[in-house]
């Protein structure tokens, strides 16, 4: 992909997208960052998930970036729960968190996964 910043929704098989979305986590700094949502049929549940998955080799020692996750739980607000005001209200939250300086180690910051964590909750 030449110039991703074209797409912003690209719909793939289970195998490319995960490549894709690889990828694409360097247009954001930090693979930290991204959510990811695998959708059905109209109606069926969707899976929401950050795109690194669970980071076992990092777990248990605080250093995580929970944007991901949270975003993931934005995905689900919006697109399975039709609860639109609170994934804006938690978008936001992310957004301004970030605005204030709050970051984890990936990206250049301090703040462990439960600081960053309440610095969006802050921000809500």
């Amino acid at each position: 992909v030449r110039a991703p910043k074209q797409f912003d929704v690209i719909l793939a098989g289970n195998l490319f997208g995960d490549i894709l979305s690889d990828e694409a986590a360097m247009l954001t700094g930090s693979i930290g960052m991204l959510p990811s949502a695998s959708l059905g049929d109209e109606g069926t549940p969707g899976l929401y998930e950050p795109v690194h998955g669970s980071a076992p080799d990092i777990a248990g020692q605080g250093i995580a970036n929970p944007c991901a996750a949270i975003l993931s739980l934005e995905m689900a607000l919006r697109w399975s729960l039709g609860r639109e005001k609170a994934a804006d209200a938690l978008f936001a939250a992310v957004g301004s968190a970030l605005e204030k300086g709050a970051r984890t180690r990936d990206l250049g910051g301090e703040l462990t996964t439960r600081q960053m964590a309440d610095a969006i909750i802050a921000a809500l």
